[in-house]
């Protein structure tokens, strides 16, 4: 009956009807079993409106950037900067690893982001931009662990608009666009395909003028105003923003040492050698024959590109092979099929590994196979050894085999000696010229 007479003076504006105050205040009912439940419901909801509130105020309420205490909302850089400094200092006063002390750092980066929006406002930013021969195009990552090349910090993908070089994979924010000084390394790669075959060519930092070697920023060995760090592909040294400390295989090393360890490179240098190390360009006959003499296993790898060579001129010819398309089995090492003496870095560094080795000969038996046992008409241009005119029939690519290097005809290599024995074929030659040349 009370509940019904407190109720309807609340519809009539008089008494909210879950005020306590004005509740029977008799001890029978305040330690009554129901009351001590209900008392219970209520703390217990009103813990997960903490908890939600709470919740709201990591990430989900609409004022993220308020201070940490009170109801300051930052609406402009100054007022940012001063709740940042406010959030620093409750951080280092807030009791370690305490629940607001990561509240209030939470904010801290929410503030930050909010600070660095401000200071750099999305605008519509064109898909694609060519910046000295650059050509750049919009990320839409939002990834924040990439670093920007220009201003070697990182870049904010949730706030800032980035781009990336489809030729070099350089990296930037769009602000740092128009202070780029560094050309496109893809370009260098089209008109300079070559590698500095010198060991760490060092001239020395006077020589540069203490000046790094790529946006002469001054810099010293010992760190003051800024450090010098060399580059051992070009024995030059660079700035802290020019040189990460990335690493890479150096060319020269691998030719003359037959080393393999990365060496600290500048950020040029390594996008060069990421662009230039699948590029055969190495004639190692020229630069260093000895190598062949103290890596056995380049030997084997000549050897079985030269079969190869050999090999070719039945698929190009045979109807099967070409719908089978069996030279694509070297699509990755299209020069292979092409000569057996240039190289490309990624073919020594997987020779040094013995990857290539093991590749190349699945690939050479597979070749072989077809040849001398899959296709019959491949199998009908083999040969028969004129000197012996015994055995089975002969391919140039045999390791048993000999041939003639004027009319390349096939024999066996106990039977044919380059200098000692006549070829047969290459005599009837000459006779039928000799013959047409006195009746003509």
């Amino acid at each position: 009956m009370e509940y019904n007479e407190r109720l309807a003076r609340f519809r009539q504006g008089h008494v909210n009807p879950f005020d306590r105050t004005e509740m029977d205040s008799s001890s029978e009912e305040k330690d009554s079993p129901k009351h001590e439940v209900k008392r219970s419901e209520v703390i217990i909801s009103e813990s997960k409106a903490q908890s939600s509130d709470r919740a709201m105020d990591l990430g989900l309420a609409e004022d993220h950037f308020s201070r940490p205490v009170g109801s300051f909302v930052a609406s402009d850089v100054e007022q940012l900067k001063q709740a940042i400094e406010e959030c620093k200092r409750l951080i280092l006063e807030l009791p370690e690893h305490s629940e607001k002390q990561k509240d209030t750092v939470v904010k801290l980066i929410h503030l930050r982001l909010k600070l660095q929006e401000l200071k750099d406002p999305e605008e519509d930013e064109p898909n694609s931009q060519v910046v000295l021969e650059h050509r750049f195009s919009k990320e839409k990552s939002k990834s924040v662990k990439q670093m920007c090349d220009k201003c070697s910090t990182i870049i904010w993908g949730l706030i800032q608009t980035w781009y990336t070089c489809t030729g070099c994979y350089y990296r930037c924010h769009s602000k740092c666009m128009n202070l780029i000084t560094k050309p496109c390394v893809r370009s260098k790669v089209s008109h300079q395909s070559e590698y500095e075959l010198s060991i760490c060519p060092e001239v020395g930092l006077d020589k540069q003028d203490y000046r790094c070697a790529e946006c002469r920023t001054p810099i010293s060995l010992r760190g003051v105003p800024s450090e010098a760090r060399q580059c051992d592909y070009t024995g030059q040294y660079y700035c802290t923003s020019c040189h990460w400390n990335d690493t890479a295989i150096i060319p020269a090393r691998v030719i003359h040492n037959w080393e393999f360890e990365p060496r600290k490179v500048c950020r040029s240098s390594m996008r060069y050698l990421a662009l230039m190390i699948s590029r055969p360009v190495l004639r190692l006959r020229e630069i260093n024959p000895l190598l062949f003499n103290f890596v056995e296993e380049l030997v084997e790898i000549r050897k079985l590109r030269q079969d190869i060579l050999l090999m070719k001129p039945y698929f190009i010819t045979c109807k099967e092979a070409m719908e089978a398309r069996l030279l694509l089995h070297l699509q990755d090492r299209q020069h292979f099929v092409e000569n057996d003496d240039m190289y490309s870095l990624q073919d020594l560094i997987d020779t040094s590994s013995g990857r290539l080795s093991c590749s190349l000969t699945e690939i050479h038996t597979t070749f072989a196979k077809h040849i001398k046992l899959d296709c019959e008409k491949c199998q009908a241009k083999g040969y028969m050894c004129e000197l012996c005119k015994e055995g089975d029939i002969l391919f140039p690519f045999d390791s048993h085999t000999s041939v003639c290097c004027d009319c390349s005809s096939v024999f066996h290599r106990d039977c044919y000696y380059d200098n000692s024995t006549k070829c047969p074929r290459c005599v009837r030659i000459l006779e039928r010229k000799h013959e047409e040349s006195l009746n003509p």
